[in-house]
């Protein structure tokens, strides 16, 4: 059964022709490499460049929404399962708490990255 009461508090009007616009969904990416200012992503197509875009950042246990702009893309690996795009995104004006976790996560990586490297030998003294 439809309802047929009106619950909308103004009226809707047609375009006398072909009105367009733009939905934003969010697709799934892959971040090849991250610093505090962007991104390198894979995606399953082409990012236009110098457009600007909203993305979901999974940052271990936290996960922020910044804005970026795609400063190139390019195909990055062809294959039967279709076309993988590597695109770097610069990120555009993050909010405070968002920049700190963004930085907070690439800080975390780097401290790990940093494995002290211990090498024992002896030095001799025979010309060699």
């Amino acid at each position: 059964m439809i309802d047929e009461t009106d619950k909308r508090e103004t009226e809707r009007v047609a375009p006398k022709g072909q009105l367009e616009g733009a939905v934003m969904v969010f697709q799934p990416m892959t971040i090849v490499e991250i610093s505090h200012n962007g991104a390198q992503i894979e995606v399953p197509f082409r990012l236009q460049l110098d457009s600007l875009h909203e993305f979901r950042l999974s940052l271990g246990e936290r996960s922020v929404v910044v804005k970026g702009r795609i400063v190139h893309c390019y195909v990055g690996e062809l294959s039967t399962d279709g076309t993988v795009y590597r695109s770097g995104i610069e990120f555009v004006e993050p909010s405070e708490p968002v920049r700190q976790a963004i930085a907070d996560f690439v800080d975390t990586l780097h401290a790990a990255r940093r494995i002290p490297v211990i090498i024992d030998a002896e030095v001799t003294d025979d010309g060699l």
